[in-house]
């Protein structure tokens, strides 16, 4: 079988382009507008090359650029069938950091587009190469809700460590010794925005007592020691400058303003994400800890199942996979999880893996194990295990289509 492979380097504006035999020989080099002219541009070239060398499958394959290349990889794929059904037609998506690694083996290459277009197309002919796009518009609609959740999730993380590292400024103890369970609940955020250190240490023991009664809705059970230990802290804190308290309280209503309102667009997401779930009949909600935001979250990276062999396959893709470290006899007990993989899939994993084991007793067990087994950041390492226990149990049920049975309710 003859192939015409051909490698596109893409940006905002254009696309350099690279066709390549299967022996590396140098068949063409161009580029193309990044839009449906120069698309047609491109499909066209691909034609008469495929004709005039007698080739019967083409290899396409671009770097995942943010979403530069996206409409180009969608349209080449609809239109290829149209133009020449017989031509068999496969387009990749490729990761730029293996490129990158791949381009390295030409330790003379220059940077620059024509190049990288050149680099893409051999990376092709040696194959290797992930699996080819599918037909997935549904997923990816998808995916444009589960991702953009997941970037103001990241978005909500950052801000409220900026937001404590403010507080420490404004009232230190509270950051070192909160005495509430939540540093961002009604009740915390109730004394930051309406006390300052002094006027709690000046405070009637009482009247403190009324306030976090009244700001927690009398959710306190021993609201008097709540008080004196937030008196206790206050007297403890560092004081603040005269001059840096309005800037500071600014700063800190400011950042809670955006936090506020991110958490309010996630909410929406999140109602927007259940109703399209409702049209992708799934079992993933089957297990308990896995709701419609999560599954959607799942769906929409890993798309048909059918892309992955096994589970170890799905695992990879997920970047839930560890490196070895074995030299001679010797063999490290601990290793590092590889920083490669789709991490919104492994992000999704680990946070359904969080909730999944409040609710299974194999899985809580599973975690609890590792738990102990961990010489450090026990948490996290015990929690990432678990993800990658549940995604052979994701792989089954994707594959299988059946419900999943809970542990006490197995023969």
């Amino acid at each position: 079988m003859s192939k015409l492979h051909v490698g596109i380097d893409v940006s905002l504006r254009s696309h350099h382009v690279q066709f390549m035999d299967g022996r590396g020989q140098d068949l063409a080099s161009f580029n193309v507008h990044n839009d449906q002219p120069g698309a047609d541009t491109l499909i066209r070239k691909v034609l008469e090359t495929t004709t005039a060398k007698h080739m019967d499958s083409v290899v396409i394959g671009m770097e995942a650029t943010s979403n530069l290349g996206w409409h180009l990889a969608h349209y080449l794929q609809q239109q290829f069938d149209g133009y020449r059904p017989n031509l068999e037609t496969d387009i990749h998506v490729l990761n730029a950091r293996k490129v990158a690694r791949f381009k390295k083996g030409y330790d003379t290459l220059p940077k620059n587009d024509r190049i990288d277009a050149w680099v893409i197309a051999d990376h092709l002919r040696f194959g290797r190469l992930p699996q080819a796009m599918t037909d997935s518009v549904q997923f990816e609609a998808l995916q444009r809700l589960t991702r953009t959740r997941f970037h103001l999730v990241q978005s909500i993380t950052g801000d409220k460590t900026f937001f404590l590292n403010q507080l420490f400024l404004k009232f230190s103890g509270l950051r070192q010794d909160n005495p509430f369970s939540d540093s961002f609940g009604a009740t915390s955020l109730a004394v930051n925005q309406e006390l300052e250190p002094e006027q709690i240490v000046q405070m009637p023991l009482q009247e403190l007592i009324d306030f976090l009664t009244d700001r927690s809705n009398n959710r306190f059970e021993n609201p008097e020691e709540t008080a004196k230990e937030l008196q206790k802290v206050a007297r403890n804190s560092f004081r603040l400058d005269k001059v840096m308290k309005d800037p500071v309280n600014l700063s800190l209503s400011v950042t809670l303003s955006v936090i506020q309102h991110m958490e309010s667009e996630v909410k929406k997401l999140d109602k927007a994400i259940a109703k399209l779930m409702k049209a992708i009949p799934n079992t993933l909600e089957s297990v308990q800890g896995i709701g419609p935001v999560y599954a959607a979250g799942l769906l929409a990276e890993i798309g048909d199942i059918k892309r992955f062999n096994n589970h170890s396959a799905l695992a990879k893709y997920a970047g839930l996979v560890w490196n070895q470290y074995q030299s001679g006899e010797y063999e490290a007990d601990e290793t590092s999880c590889m920083r490669t993989g789709n991490k919104y899939l492994r992000y999704y994993l680990i946070q359904a893996a969080d909730k999944v084991r409040r609710y299974d007793s194999e899985y809580a067990a599973f975690y609890q194990k590792k738990h102990d087994e961990a010489l450090k950041h026990k948490h996290k390492r015990a929690l990432v295990l678990t993800a990658r226990k549940l995604v052979r149990l994701v792989f089954t049920l994707l594959t299988t289509n059946q419900l999943y049975t809970p542990p006490e309710r197995r023969g």
